[in-house]
C-alpha cells in the first residue's frame, strides 16, 4: 500500500550480548528496506524483535523474518519475538512456522527469559 511505513528503533537489552529491535508499522514488501538495513552488521549474541506495534505483515515480511531466523542460526546467535498480536501469529499458524519461533508475550518477557536462557 501506499504511504505505510515501518520505523525501527533500536535498543539495548538486559545486557551488551542483546539487542531489541522495536518495529513501528506493517512488514511488507513495501517496507522491507528499512528492516533489511536495521538488521545489516547486527550481530548481538541475543536478537528480539519486538513486534507489538506491527499491525500487518505480508509474506515477504514473514519471508523477512524467516530468514533473519536462518542467519541468526547458521551464526550461533539467538533470536525471539515478542508481542505478536492475533493477525501476525495467524499468518504463522498458517504456514506452520510458529514452532521455529521463541515468542513471547511482551518485551519484557522475552527480555527477561532470553538473559536467563543466557546465564543458565
Amino acid at each position: 500500500m501506499l504511504g505505510e511505513s515501518l520505523t525501527i528503533q533500536r535498543l539495548e537489552g538486559a545486557n551488551h550480548a542483546q539487542r531489541v529491535l522495536r518495529l513501528n508499522g506493517p512488514l511488507t514488501a513495501t517496507t522491507s528496506v528499512p528492516f533489511q538495513n536495521a538488521l545489516r552488521g547486527e550481530n548481538a549474541g541475543t536478537m528480539i524483535l519486538d513486534l507489538s506495534h506491527v499491525p500487518y505483515m505480508d509474506s515477504i515480511g514473514l519471508g523477512l523474518l524467516v530468514g533473519t531466523y536462518v542467519s541468526c542460526q547458521k551464526s550461533g546467535r539467538r533470536i525471539a519475538l515478542s508481542g505478536v498480536n492475533p493477525r501476525v501469529w495467524q499468518l504463522f499458524q498458517i504456514t506452520k512456522l510458529e514452532p521455529f519461533f521463541l515468542v513471547f508475550p511482551t518485551l519484557m518477557d522475552a527480555v527477561e527469559a532470553m538473559t536467563n536462557a543466557a546465564s543458565a
